[in-house]
């Protein structure tokens, strides 16, 4: 990798882009530098401090943790520019004007150090015309730099070069932005709105035509445009909402005004009733009424017959629901194109016209189909690109059809799809294994060389490439053990199979065997599969076992799951887990009893146990229970009750870390773990920490003895706030019962406080505990109801 490294970085403009940017910086322990306009009263660092106090109140909040909001400096125009001195990144993020943008490029030009790349993340102006409001000796360190809303869990990037931008400057721009911040780079060409929101743009305009073409309502479309066809949940709709109708129209105006030859222009116009609802400022989910509003708990649709808003329902068609669920895509679309019904009618239409605009715009717009497709999946969250889509389903067929519709005048527009198109039928389509179709350049591209990507083992694929092999080493029903020797062939890696990674017996029992393998002839052992980590116990095996009223195999599973957790802890060689996504209960439990953790930004982990009527028993109390005596002793022999009671609340809230950093935080992670923040860099550091553990002499480390617990006061104590909580209506009978055994295990059991116990006890105590909540009636109503629906039942 390169030795490019962004030390401090100024961020222009602290509207809810660039506040946003600024916080994602900071996350990743970058000091940031945000600049905006003075205030006409008062501190005239308002603005910029107004932005920095809102990122504390947003959710999902933009901040790993809020001590993040550190980093960020307020700073004014006016005052400050003479920081950008020390700036090695410049961001601009101002209002889409050029006029403005401009201007403040002038009052800035003095102020940048000779080696500063300085960038705009504009959405969709020209990147050589703002290059132009540049001195020409500060031109080649300018490039376009587009970041999606919101910049902390939107993967995508889009950078653009201008003709005079150093290619050096991208590629280290590209390597830090992969690997510090955690993004995916799609190199846009510089046309307007560039890839993602030309595409997405176009596919939200076809939609709004195709709703008035068919006569659907807005909630019909919604229920049709989301999920069910591997888009986000806010579907079309509710994410016009969610953006602003304003700024959609906006983007829209932009595409009007610089496409005039395009030949879908007559339909790059904001539809009446979408200008008619800005007119009366109903913008959005920002003005609380946009398409949709709530009135109470109930949410309203507008309906454009009956000019008024109604209850929203958004029922789909039974016929086209098993179409839907069709997973052969061949037939699926075959299925839709020949249904009768408005609804296929309609979905057939949207996939139709976007299959169009990106093959004829292809060579336009993306260097080529790849960078399309990651457009489409990273920036507006689709399941698969419109180029995948189209190939999974037949590429020929598909191609034929389309060119079927524009003939019959059906397409929204008569283009004819380009001669590549047909071209490519016998090879399947756009993807293969050695790259991926460019109609500029006519020929497959391979991936990007540079050598920040050697750290994603399994990065992010498209159709029709092929995933690195590894090679099994054993398995079993519930994990496989496998290594990478063009990797490291002395680290295994233990991957969970079961779905969701569900901690069943086939998982507990087969960890404790990969790791006895792993000690006779690896060097070290990794605990990595894709998002989730691990949702914890298998609930559907516990609830099985409480139906035939077998306890005492239940007991049994509890030790064999408490001893797996103890295998990982005391394994002759070192285990890391590797997470990301959920790690709940057992898998919570799982990596906290690891030689050390590797974590993904994005990784949201919890003893949530209590949602079930339960506490953590695979070892989780026992741990927390140790690590509260040895910080008492590291303070002086002080008292262990304040350590528990932290922790206490923790588990008695079932409270879950939103972020990998907040993990560390709630004690489920340590302070030398890392956080990595492109998921996809997982596996490799994580061989490569437990490689440098093996290196370094590793060794397990004794079991602890004289634990020192907090006992019955403790217990006490923690009953204290139970009781209160109880009194103010916080919780149920039941909830104080479960916290009440979470506690017990926390302090050690029913002994004095100050007592000196030992692993095998704490273990014997939560295990205990666990079995005895198991046989009461409110906590199977709790396992069965999450069972059925997935959601924790409050009795």
């Amino acid at each position: 990798m390169s030795n490019f490294i962004v030390k401090k970085v100024a961020v222009l403009g602290a509207g809810v882009m660039g506040a946003q940017i600024a916080a994602h910086l900071a996350n990743a322990e970058v000091p940031v530098v945000l600049f905006d306009l003075p205030a006409k009263e008062g501190d005239p660092n308002g603005i910029v401090k107004k932005a920095i106090d809102g990122l504390k109140k947003l959710e999902p909040s933009p901040l790993a943790t809020k001590d993040r909001v550190a980093y960020i400096d307020a700073a004014n125009y006016e005052q400050h520019l003479e920081q950008l001195k020390g700036c090695d990144l410049i961001i601009e993020a101002i209002a889409e004007k050029m006029e403005w943008k401009d201007d403040l490029y002038r009052k800035i030009s003095p102020f940048i150090a000779p080696d500063a790349i300085i960038a705009s993340n504009t959405s969709g102006l020209s990147i050589n015309r703002l290059a132009e409001g540049l001195p020409a000796n500060l031109r080649p360190n300018f490039c376009g730099i587009h970041f999606f809303n919101p910049p902390r869990y939107m993967h995508l990037v889009e950078l653009i070069a201008t003709r005079e931008t150093k290619p050096e400057l991208l590629d280290n721009l590209e390597s830090w932005l992969v690997s510090r911040l955690g993004k995916g780079i799609v190199r846009a060409l510089d046309t307007p709105n560039f890839v993602a929101n030309r595409v997405g743009v176009f596919s939200i305009l076809a939609v709004m035509h195709h709703t008035q073409q068919f006569g659907l309502g807005f909630d019909e479309v919604d229920g049709l445009t989301g999920p069910l066809i591997g888009r986000p949940k806010s579907a079309t709709y509710r994410t016009a909402d969610v953006v602003g109708l304003d700024t959609m129209a906006h983007v829209i105006k932009t595409m009007q005004d610089t496409l005039p030859n395009d030949p879908w222009h007559k339909y790059y116009a904001a539809p009446a009733w979408l200008q008619a609802l800005i007119a009366k400022g109903a913008l959005g989910q920002k003005t609380r009424c946009g398409i949709f509003r709530k009135d109470g708990k109930v949410i309203k649709v507008l309906d454009l017959a009956a000019q008024d808003y109604r209850d929203s329902a958004g029922e789909v068609n039974a016929e086209v629901l098993a179409i839907l669920k069709n997973k052969n895509p061949a037939e699926k679309f075959a299925q839709l194109r020949a249904s009768s019904h408005p609804q296929a009618q309609f979905l057939w239409a949207i996939f139709r016209d976007i299959f169009h605009y990106v093959a004829v715009h292809l060579e336009g717009i993306a260097h080529n189909a790849r960078d399309v497709d990651f457009a489409m999946r990273w920036g507006f969250g689709w399941a698969q690109g419109p180029f995948e889509t189209w190939q999974a389903a037949g590429w020929q067929a598909i191609a034929e059809a389309v060119r079927e519709d524009i003939a019959a005048g059906r397409a929204m527009s008569d283009a004819p799809l380009p001669a590549w198109v047909f071209e490519r039928v016998e090879q399947g389509g756009v993807h293969a294994a050695e790259g991926s179709y460019s109609a500029s350049a006519k020929t497959l591209q391979p991936r990007s060389t540079l050598p920040v990507y050697q750290r994603q083992i399994f990065p992010e694929r498209v159709l029709g490439e092929k995933a690195a092999q590894g090679e099994t080493i054993w398995e079993n029903a519930g994990v496989r053990l496998w290594k990478l020797p063009q990797i490291d062939g002395d680290i295994g890696i233990l991957s969970f199979t079961t779905k969701m990674h569900a901690l069943g017996r086939d998982v507990i029992l087969g960890a404790q065997e990969a790791v006895a393998r792993a000690e006779k002839g690896l060097k070290g052992l990794v605990v990595w599969h894709e998002a989730p980590f691990a949702v914890g116990a298998n609930l559907k095996e516990v609830a099985e076992g409480l139906a035939a009223g077998k306890f005492d195999l239940l007991d049994e599973y509890v030790g064999e799951f408490q001893k797996a957790s103890m295998t990982f802890k005391y394994a002759k060689v070192p285990v890391v887990a590797a997470v990301q996504g959920m790690a709940l209960g057992g898998g919570c439990e799982f990596l906290m009893h690891c030689a050390k953790r590797v974590i993904a930004l994005e990784s949201y982990i919890g003893l949530v146990e209590a949602g079930v009527g339960l506490i953590p028993a695979g070892g989780g109390c026992k741990e927390f229970a140790i690590r509260a005596a040895q910080s008492a002793t590291k303070t002086g022999g002080g008292d262990v009750f304040e350590f528990i009671q932290p922790v206490f609340m923790t588990i008695a809230m079932a409270n879950v870390s939103k972020s990998g950093a907040q993990a560390k935080e709630l004690g489920f992670a340590q302070e030398t773990d890392r956080i990595v923040f492109n998921a996809n860099e997982l596996l490799y550091v994580a061989i490569r920490e437990a490689r440098a553990l093996f290196e370094a002499g590793y060794y397990p480390k004794l079991s602890p003895r004289g634990v020192k617990v907090a006992g019955r006061t403790g217990i006490a104590n923690c009953e204290m706030m139970l009781a209160n909580m109880k009194e103010g209506g916080m919780i149920s009978e039941h909830d104080y019962k479960v916290a009440k055994a979470a506690a017990t295990a926390l302090c050690g059991g029913d002994v004095e406080g100050g007592s000196l116990v030992d692993e095998a006890w704490l273990l014997t105590v939560e295990r205990k505990l666990f079995v005895e909540l198991l046989k009461t009636e409110k906590t199977q109503q709790r396992i069965q109801h999450m069972l059925e629906t997935g959601k924790p039942l409050r009795n």
